[in-house]
């Protein structure tokens, strides 16, 4: 059951336009754009955004495209909802992960888990590009044509497990994630296409009912 969870949770997290130059950024520009993303991130009180995602599994010719909505309230308060193909919503509340799988229901205790309490955070930093935490991650920083990308490798043996490297994508203007990449420890990735943002609108704490 956990390794299920684990890797539905992974599949959630973490993209980059596959072909874009990179171009490695000076440490100027690197205290720059990061100045940039944390004053934008502070001023995130809550997000919804649509997202396509896509599930790049080596053995097939095709990824897997789902898509869905995705709303965030400030401090930890996150809902995913898989729309297409298929209905299906996790919420993160109150130390736990709640599961809404086509109506049926379960819950799994985030404290019970080290592995969980840390995808928790990275979820929850992907969104608000709040997670430029080195003593986490290897990070290193690039410049792509009107965007950023900030690449992240864990030092935790135990998280490197699951997660190769996380990839986020910036916009250059606005400093919010507009993609994100999960690299698993195969050649397996997840890419997360987020579109359409309303930023700081009302948000109720029953939406994250689940």
């Amino acid at each position: 059951m956990k390794s299920k969870i684990y890797l539905f949770l992974l599949t959630l997290t973490f993209c980059t336009a596959a072909f874009a130059q990179e171009q490695k950024m000076t440490d100027a520009e690197i205290a720059s754009f990061k100045q940039d993303v944390n004053v934008v991130s502070k001023k995130i009180k809550t997000l919804s955004t649509d997202f396509v995602q896509y599930k790049h599994l080596d053995f097939l010719s095709k990824d897997i495209e789902t898509s869905g909505k995705m709303i965030f309230k400030e401090p930890n308060l996150l809902q995913w909802q898989y729309k297409k193909p298929y209905n299906y919503s996790i919420v993160f509340k109150n130390g736990k992960i709640l599961i809404n799988d086509e109506g049926k229901k379960s819950a799994v205790d985030i404290g019970n888990s080290k592995i969980f309490a840390r995808i928790n955070k990275l979820i929850v930093g992907s969104v608000s590009g709040n997670m430029f935490d080195d003593k986490e991650f290897t990070i290193s920083y690039f410049k792509l044509k009107g965007q950023n990308l900030a690449k992240f490798i864990p030092k935790d043996a135990t998280l490197k497990k699951y997660i190769k490297q996380i990839e986020l994508t910036f916009d250059k203007e606005e400093a919010t994630v507009v993609q994100v990449k999960l690299l698993e420890s195969s050649e397996d990735y997840t890419r997360i296409v987020l579109k359409n943002k309303v930023i700081n609108a009302k948000i109720d704490d029953s939406v994250f009912t689940n």
